[in-house]
Parts: C-alpha cells; structure tokens; sequence
C-alpha cells in the first residue's frame, strides 16, 4: 500500500492529531464515511436515466 508501513501510520496519525486535535478527529472521520459511500452510490447507479416511455402490451 503504497509503501506505508506501522511506523509511518502511525507518524500520519499523530500529525492529524496536532493540526486537527482529537476533538475533530470523529467529524473528519464521518466526512471521509459520507463521502466514501457517496462516491461507491455514484459508481454502482447506472451513467444516463432512462425517460423513454414504456410500451404497453395490446390485448387482442
């Protein structure tokens, strides 16, 4: 992964900790949530909408 072992984690993890604080830490988390689903929502949903109508079936 990029080459990232346990000890650069860890060091990533501690410099979010200064900038942010621990306070803001479940925010970013539920921001980095939200917008991880969207993104997989908008891969899986089909590219265009379909607006032609459908046809009915005659009964004879």
């Amino acid at each position: 992964m990029f080459g990232l072992g346990i000890p650069e984690l860890v060091i990533l993890l501690v410099i979010v900790l200064v900038i942010f604080g621990a306070g803001k830490l479940p925010e970013i988390g539920s921001g980095l949530g939200k917008a991880i689903r969207g993104f997989k929502k908008g891969v899986a949903e089909p590219d265009e909408i379909d607006v032609t109508p459908k046809q009915e079936k005659k009964e004879p």
